[in-house]
């Protein structure tokens, strides 16, 4: 997913496109590199009880470390803001069909594979499961994840085919701030309303985050107005209320043990860090490792979680804790490397390529020009014209 900010219009904050937002791919990879901590060091599965070999300090900051999910989700609301202005359906599809499953299918196959040859942890259920999971679609239809990690994928699938309905119209800065009105309404009522229909669209522990990430992208866009803070100020309120709950489901029986201040505080700050970057603060930081860094998050999020659980149970006994969990990091950021580099690259630009020509095929039966009503020698150009551009597919 790249975050170069399109073209502004007439009225926003500049005429010329502005730099690329390298910052956001740090964040990216820091959310991941939390989640990672809270699976590997506050989780039993692998250590086989608690983990004891690393400091008290440690331990308790990575029981924080789901929070990484909630950074995600606003700079998700940010992003798919950001990519889709300017693009039909068809474009937006295309982009995110691209993007979300070929390191997916990877990770799928990958992940059931070490869970079938080495079921210490976790067995790959059967391979009706797995051929399910490629569909990424198995929540909705009751089939369980072969990664648990996945349970955010259905979030933000959801996310994105409500966010489909202001792309079908065309995104503008009107429909944008209808859609978080819409939708934070939708959130409040789901509440009281008993409709399981509504409860599953709304997404209300989570929708506050893709809110208010919608709304910085706006004020990134244009400038900051009373309206975009009043919609960010209510998606923070919003989300401070569900906080409790996700502590406790991320935590269990320890949640009671674990400070409440700690969780709202890191929300806070990330709700300051993305109005910073909305405000063009970090407009300058132009590292291009950033951009690298990135990369590996989304390989390194689908990757990271059974498989590492595997192999610290097959090492533990072998390597000391201390060097077996940065040992395991710097692995699964290899993998993930190699994973983008050889395979979500090349795979997601080949499938870019023929979903632009399915889309541009369906465009054009659809206007009534099917190719049997044309003269032949028009009918021979149209054929050429689109014929495959070998260039593209390689």
């Amino acid at each position: 997913m790249l975050y170069a900010a399109p073209e502004h219009p007439p009225g926003s904050r500049g005429e010329t496109r502005r730099p690329r937002l390298r910052v956001l791919d740090g964040l990216r990879l820091l959310a991941a590199l939390m989640v990672l901590a809270y699976h590997y060091i506050t989780l039993r599965d692998g250590w086989g009880g608690d983990p004891t070999a690393f400091s008290p300090v440690v331990y308790h900051l990575s029981e924080y470390g789901w929070l990484g999910v909630e950074v995600f989700f606003l700079i998700s609301g940010f992003v798919i803001c950001m990519s889709a202005w300017g693009r039909s359906l068809g474009d937006f599809v295309t982009s995110r069909v691209s993007r979300l499953y070929p390191a997916y299918w990877v990770a799928v196959l990958l992940t059931a594979a070490v869970l079938t040859v080495w079921p210490n942890v976790r067995s790959a259920d059967n391979w009706e499961t797995v051929l399910t999971n490629l569909t990424m679609l198995q929540q909705g239809l009751g089939v369980p994840d072969v990664d648990d990690a996945y349970w955010t994928l259905f979030i933000e699938l959801k996310f994105y085919l409500l966010f489909a309905i202001v792309v079908f119209r065309g995104v503008t800065y009107r429909r944008c701030v209808l859609f978080c009105g819409l939708w934070t309404v939708a959130g409040v009522v789901a509440l009281k309303s008993n409709s399981d229909l509504l409860s599953v669209w709304a997404i209300a522990p989570y929708s506050p985050y893709f809110i208010a990430g919608i709304a910085f992208y706006l004020m990134h866009r244009f400038r900051p107005t009373v309206l975009l803070w009043a919609i960010v100020a209510i998606s923070f309120l919003l989300a401070q209320h569900y906080l409790r709950g996700r502590l406790v489901m991320n935590l269990g029986a320890k949640a009671d043990l674990a400070q409440g201040w700690p969780v709202r505080l890191a929300v806070l700050l990330a709700f300051a860090l993305m109005a910073a970057i909305a405000l063009g603060w970090f407009d300058k930081l132009q590292w291009r490792w950033l951009s690298t860094a990135g990369s590996l998050t989304y390989p390194l999020y689908l990757l990271h979680m059974y498989v590492g659980f595997t192999l610290i149970d097959l090492l533990r006994s072998r390597v000391p804790a201390a060097v077996l969990l940065p040992g395991i990091v710097v692995f699964m950021l290899a993998l993930s490397w190699v994973v983008h580099r050889y395979v979500e690259r090349p795979l997601g630009r080949k499938i870019r390529v023929a979903m632009q020509k399915s889309v541009e095929e369906m465009r054009f039966h659809s206007r009534g020009k099917m190719s049997g009503t044309l003269p032949a020698k028009q009918r021979e150009i149209v054929r050429e014209e689109r014929k495959p551009d070998p260039e593209l597919l390689h």
